[in-house]
């Protein structure tokens, strides 16, 4: 089937995006929508008709193992017509059913899921004109339902064992993400702007969205939490800049609104304008990608900084310095919020073609400034394997440990509520349950490739000290993760 004209191939492309749009009611995550050897997703811009042997477009560094395989084949013929003018569709349904079966506050079994779609276009393909070489623009949105396990039962509002859950809002169609991205000099310098989940660019890497717990997932805690660094499903307004000096290197820098309200863009994500916009937060980050021995063992190591210019209420100082729970007085108001990371994985052995397909390990440290922000600390490690030496090639296996330690200031804020006989005062991670120090989990899965598109994940996890305190004994949940790509 073909089109006689760039006009008319436009129109349709137009047409085809708002019936998608109106139709879809969306789905989990970008990174499980950007996975195998596909580029759609951020920074797709390899695929750019650009000249003179360009630079590889690092897309989210890599790609995880998810497969770009739909479901329903090539729909009928439309797929390949539409990739080749410039249109990419992901449709994906994603369920994750979690029981906790000892420990927490009381055993109970939850859904949750999401149905989405994503669309990418490549407008020099689309409009076959020199001009709009290497421009994108890419857009998802998402519909979420179901409860959350770890809320209702297992008391923990800081390891939640659900990666989809939250923030969707309850509407038909929340907007996850809408921004143009231009690559220019071969892909050396590429510029993405409009609304961007902040930590869907920084301190990211698909291999985490491997594993179901919410901590790690995409965008490790505790930045993702904080106004300035919103993590996929919420956005910012804003831009970022990534500049390649060689093949295997980058240097990337944003800057972006700060939204001071509980809601990025309110509960659907669409009001852009909201009040109180003015202050911004510059996220930067280095990396290095290489490749040793003559077997290619793809590493990916970064490391960056982050701060918001606004103004935080101190957790636990008053204007005089004493603790605000007990004396009444206004909050201590702290100037700036700073966060920094350092992430790293490497394949060790490899099994086939591909940047994942391999043994990986990784490794990860996150922190953020904690008088304003109740979790000061993240460490991470983790392993995964493919399951080709098992002869299961698109299947999966992944062990996982994180540490998260919650701030001094916080814990002194709920001491001194304790003191004053008040109730304690809840946080960006939700309701507190008693002096928050630290939180372990251990998490263990098994990702099944069912059938082209679908993958079935039963999913382990281990909750040490739930929420960060001792009030709830140690939880155990068994989880089944579903996922297809129509």
């Amino acid at each position: 089937m073909a089109l006689s004209s760039p006009g008319l191939s436009s129109f349709c492309a137009l047409s085809l995006t708002c019936l998608l749009v109106s139709a879809f009611s969306s789905q989990a995550h970008a990174q499980i929508l950007t996975g195998g050897n596909s580029s759609v997703g951020l920074w797709p811009s390899l695929e750019a008709n650009n000249e003179a042997s360009p630079v590889e477009d690092p897309g989210p560094l890599f790609s995880a193992p998810y497969g770009h395989n739909h479901f329903f084949g090539d729909w009928w013929g439309a797929q390949p017509w539409l990739l080749d003018h410039g249109i990419h569709i992901l449709a994906d349904v994603h369920e994750e059913l979690a029981g906790n079966f000892k420990g927490g506050r009381k055993q109970g079994v939850t859904n949750a899921g999401q149905v989405g779609v994503e669309l990418d276009v490549d407008w020099g393909k689309l409009t076959n004109t020199k001009f709009m070489d290497g421009f994108w623009t890419h857009m998802m949105v998402v519909n979420g339902h179901g409860r959350n396990l770890s809320t209702d039962y297992i008391g923990d509002s800081i390891g939640g064992v659900q990666q989809i859950y939250g923030a969707r809002g309850n509407v038909v169609a929340h907007l996850v993400y809408l921004y143009g991205e231009k690559s220019f000099l071969n892909n050396h310098l590429d510029i993405s702007a409009g609304w961007i989940p902040v930590g869907s660019f920084f301190a990211a890497s698909p291999l985490y969205c491997m594993y179901m717990n919410v901590a790690v997932c995409g965008n490790p805690a505790p930045n993702k939490y904080t106004e300035g660094n919103r993590d996929w499903p919420s956005g910012n307004l804003g831009a970022v800049a990534r500049v390649m000096p060689t093949n295997d290197t980058y240097i990337m820098a944003g800057l972006f609104a700060v939204s001071p309200h509980a809601f990025n863009g309110g509960i659907s994500g669409w009001a852009w304008a909201q009040d109180g916009l003015g202050k911004f937060s510059t996220p930067v980050e280095i990396g290095w990608m290489p490749s040793f021995g003559k077997d290619q063992l793809v590493g990916h190591y970064k490391a960056g900084y982050s701060y918001d210019n606004s103004k935080y209420k101190d957790l636990y100082e008053d204007v005089n310095g004493n603790p605000w729970v007990l004396t009444g007085q206004p909050a201590r108001y702290r100037a700036g919020r700073a966060s920094a990371w350092v992430h790293a994985d490497q394949m060790l052995v490899r099994n086939g073609e591909g940047p994942t397909n391999g043994l990986i390990a990784m490794a990860g440290y996150m922190w953020t400034d904690g008088k304003t922000t109740a979790m000061s600390h993240h460490i991470w490690t983790g392993m995964l394997e493919t399951g080709k030496p098992w002869g299961r090639p698109l299947d999966s296996i992944g062990v996982m440990y994180q540490w998260l330690n919650m701030s001094r200031t916080v814990a002194l804020q709920q001491e001194a509520s304790i003191f004053g006989g008040q109730p304690f005062q809840s946080n960006q991670w939700g309701q507190v349950w008693g002096v928050q120090s630290h939180e372990n989990i251990y998490e263990f899965f098994y990702n099944a490739h069912v059938a082209n598109g679908l993958t079935l994940q039963p999913d382990f996890q281990y909750i040490n000290r739930p929420g960060g305190t001792t009030t709830f004994h140690d939880a155990a949940v068994m989880a089944l993760q579903f996922n297809v790509v129509m």
